[in-house]
């Protein structure tokens, strides 16, 4: 008899045993499950945040470290300022070229402009230099103006564009050598 009791309290024994191994597994991959889906949250959390300070330095002007290669910070040099009240798209246009396709209205076709510039500059370069556009102004949802040079000579361009479903097409109106 007692041999059957002892017998009855190891297997008691053996029984809670691998029950509580078994709940110690089970509560173990729970445990790493919660942890891959906050640390899934805290990774979507971090990309939005990066997209918002992205944004908002955008909107604010400040230079964007994610920049990407084919985008240029343009910098005109103090003769070829234009007036700090020309060339900012009111809430209307950036509306409508959105509604166009365009996702930043004002970096898009600046860059669009920079990428197809050699298109557009009407006069060569002169002792070596190479004709660029240093500045542009997007003046409103049809118009823009440009300033370029060679560090020799510079001008100006007065563009017309048209942006359908993302598209950007550009027209020279007037352009003027100095």
């Amino acid at each position: 008899m007692k041999n059957l009791l002892f017998i009855l309290l190891i297997a008691a024994f053996a029984f809670l045993a691998i029950f509580f191994y078994w709940q110690l597994d089970t509560t173990k991959s729970e445990l790493a499950l919660q942890n891959q889906r906050i640390l899934d949250r805290d990774t979507k959390i971090y990309k939005q945040d990066k997209l918002v300070d992205s944004l908002q330095k955008q909107l604010s002007g400040a230079p964007n470290a994610s920049q990407s290669a084919d985008t240029i910070e343009l910098m005109p040099p103090p003769s070829a300022q234009f007036m700090d009240e020309l060339g900012s798209l009111s809430e209307a246009d950036l509306n409508r070229l959105q509604k166009k396709g365009l996702r930043n209205p004002e970096a898009d076709l600046k860059n669009d402009l920079m990428k197809k510039q050699q298109q557009f500059i009407p006069v060569k370069g002169t002792v070596g230099g190479t004709m660029t556009i240093r500045d542009i102004r997007i003046l409103n949802d049809r118009y823009a103006l440009a300033y370029f040079e060679d560090g020799h000579n510079g001008g100006n361009l007065i563009l017309k564009y048209a942006v359908e479903g993302g598209k950007i097409s550009w027209k020279v109106l007037d352009s003027y050598s100095m």
